[in-house]
């Protein structure tokens, strides 16, 4: 399968961080396998058995899902019975799954700052906006969200408000009485569905968005932290610290010794 450049385990299955170039394949098993490529604009589904062949060369995120993993959240689109749960073997990638797939990519390449409840986090987001963006075309709402943790739909609301401007500022019952429920009972069923806190959330959101900017390379660090609503870098910097463990200058600095690593390499797919 190429280059293997960072692989992760855990409850999730294998995720892989590879070079592809033409003619490689890319195989699932006995698992699903979800791909996301840096140089084309296509999110690539792979049901058990099948197989897919790069065109050219790119750098690729391929998420091998272990089906009890993927059943614990959608248990009526991932049951066993269901041998071939992806319909279309790829689809448009969109602003919001691209944003996911270049955090993780960077994430990934810099494991040594990512803890294994981020990366959890990272693709519970992946997973559950492929599954609001693809399948809700093809299958009923009913059956879609039948037994899953994200069935409630006044969660899944406040997840679309918290994702649309992540903000430090955020209140959160202000955020319980849009989804028009209590203060507890939001914090209740927002646990239950997601495993966080709604604030431990946010400020997970929080730390995408910054991982996002600081590894474009563009924007002041005092930008980001204005961005998120912090109300002094140096707060900023505090919170980023306790998250990932490092200052965001100390991020910005590894992602960019990576960049130009990449430039040298002559893949210009994989600079992306």
């Amino acid at each position: 399968m190429g280059r293997t450049l960072r692989l992760s385990e855990g409850r999730f299955g294998r995720l892989v961080l590879a070079e592809l170039a033409a003619g490689d394949r890319l195989e699932a098993q006995d698992d699903p396998v979800i791909v996301l490529q840096s140089r084309y604009d296509l999110v690539l589904f792979l049901n058990p058995g099948e197989a897919h062949e790069s065109g050219g060369p790119t750098r690729v995120l391929a998420l091998h899902a272990a089906r009890e993993w993927l059943r614990s959240s959608f248990p009526a689109v991932f049951e066993p019975a269901q041998g071939q749960p992806f319909l279309q073997p790829n689809e448009t990638i969109t602003p919001r799954i691209r944003q996911l797939a270049d955090a993780l990519a960077v994430e990934v390449l810099n494991d040594r700052f990512l803890s294994p409840e981020r990366l959890e986090f990272m693709l519970q987001e992946l997973l559950l906006s492929i599954i609001e963006t693809y399948f809700a075309r093809r299958r009923s709402a009913a059956r879609l969200w039948s037994g899953s943790r994200f069935e409630d739909t006044r969660i899944r609301r406040a997840l679309a408000l918290m994702r649309a401007h992540p903000n430090k500022e955020l209140n959160m019952d202000q955020l319980a009485s849009q989804v028009e429920l209590s203060r507890s009972r939001f914090y209740d069923l927002f646990h239950v569905c997601t495993g966080f806190s709604p604030r431990a959330y946010l400020d997970m959101l929080c730390v995408e968005t910054a991982i996002s900017r600081l590894s474009s390379g563009r924007g002041k660090i005092a930008e980001v932290a204005a961005e998120l609503g912090f109300s002094a870098q140096s707060n900023f910097t505090r919170f980023f610290l306790n998250q990932v463990g490092v200052p965001p200058s100390e991020y910005r600095r590894a992602t960019s010794t990576q960049r130009e690593d990449v430039a040298a390499s002559g893949d210009p797919s994989a600079a992306r």
